[in-house]
């Protein structure tokens, strides 16, 4: 059976001058709003507070993927998914207990991803499976939009998906997705897709977004 493909496209690229106007060109073939909310602590990049995060997921028509690259995750995940979102990710090297906050973001009623980045090891937190809805793989170093794919990740993302097996966790990846790299994401394992640039940057970024579904569905097992 082929796996479902969700492509996400990140905000982080888009005219956040004009966004309702960017993301209506979008909604009706995305699967969720990618949000990346970055403190720069946890990397060196600054993009939305809570305040601003929260007034877009409750403005989005559809739903919101909140990718929560900031120092203080254990406190602020579970109120992404109180004011709307409907995934929330912190990411294992932020989190001081991985467990207890993986369990308030599901118990405040979002989908809990655990993001991981490019030289985290998955294998070391092969113990969550039974708390995470996505395990997220960054092809990227993560606080930037518009780098490179990093195609040595790709043996992660296969490991991780042997590590999930049979079992509903979707597995993203994040960073450098394109219609020259989704392909081989896919045929590693990934499933669901987030791109900024690919598809923001396109003359018609609806148009981009049914491209790559349709390169990922091509080689998805």
């Amino acid at each position: 059976m082929a796996r479902e493909i969700r492509i996400t496209p990140s905000i982080l690229n888009a005219d956040l001058t004009n966004l309702g106007r960017e993301i209506s060109r979008i909604a009706s073939v995305s699967d969720l709003i990618h949000l990346d909310v970055m403190d720069n602590v946890f990397v060196p990049n600054f993009t939305f507070d809570f305040e601003r995060a929260s007034q877009i997921v409750k403005e989005c028509p559809i739903a919101v993927d909140a990718h929560l690259m900031v120092a203080d995750v254990d406190l602020i995940a579970p109120a992404y998914a109180e004011v709307g979102c409907s995934s929330v990710t912190i990411h294992a090297e932020a989190t001081r207990n991985i467990t207890s906050t993986l369990r308030a973001i599901r118990k405040a009623g979002a989908r809990a991803g655990l993001g991981l980045k490019p030289a985290t090891s998955i294998e070391a937190y092969a113990d969550c499976l039974d708390e995470v809805d996505m395990f997220l793989i960054m092809t990227v170093e993560p606080g930037f939009g518009g780098q490179k794919f990093m195609y040595e990740i790709l043996e992660k993302v296969k490991r991780t998906r042997a590590i999930i097996g049979d079992r509903p966790i979707w597995l993203q990846v994040d960073g450098g997705v394109s219609l020259e790299t989704i392909g081989q994401a896919s045929e590693a394992g990934a499933d669901v897709f987030v791109a900024g640039s690919a598809v923001f940057k396109a003359d018609d970024p609806a148009s981009m977004i049914l491209s790559l579904r349709n390169l990922a569905i091509s080689v998805a097992d």
